[in-house]
């Protein structure tokens, strides 16, 4: 099946989603509130039966951020993308980790590094940075620190050394 008419069968199923045929990469637009019910249909659905998360990513726009979810099915050989929009004021969608259970990995990713929550998360420590770091690094209003722990985290002018190049 085509991304396409994946779409069409979600919204025939009475699920809201709106196909958009964007190059390179076609997807399904999801609301937030309708997730859960978009992602159990496409796992469980004989028809569909996407068994593979392959990545999930969290993505900071200007005007909103972003997960997307990139699906595989082994049993019918096809794929798609589902794409999710939650506001930067409360950045919060639902965990699909109950469903796919990689997404417990991925979704910990997200929050660490653009600050995306997902409701529900069994889990929801951080994965690559310390607990204790302020801030989310992909985030484009993110501003670095120059120290943690008193250990110096960007070159400092005084150490770099002029070989005249």
């Amino acid at each position: 099946m085509t991304p396409e008419q994946i779409s069409q069968q979600l919204a025939a199923d009475g699920l809201s989603v709106t196909y958009q045929d964007s190059s390179p990469d076609p997807h399904i637009l999801v609301p937030v509130e309708s997730l859960i019910d978009v992602a159990k249909m496409l796992k469980e659905d004989p028809d569909l039966s996407f068994d593979s998360l392959m990545c999930l990513s969290g993505l900071d726009w200007p005007e909103h951020f972003e997960v997307v979810y990139h699906l595989f099915s082994y049993k019918h050989r096809h794929r798609v993308t589902l794409k999710v929009h939650c506001s930067k004021d409360n950045p919060t969608v639902p965990t699909v980790s109950q469903i796919w259970p990689t997404a417990e990995w991925h979704e910990r990713e997200a929050f660490d590094l653009v600050g995306i929550k997902f409701d529900g998360h069994p889990d929801p420590r951080r994965i690559l940075l310390p607990e204790d770091w302020e801030g989310h690094p992909l985030r484009k209003d993110d501003q670095p620190p120059t120290h943690w722990h008193d250990i110096p985290l960007t070159p400092q002018p005084s150490i770099i050394a002029d070989d005249g190049n």
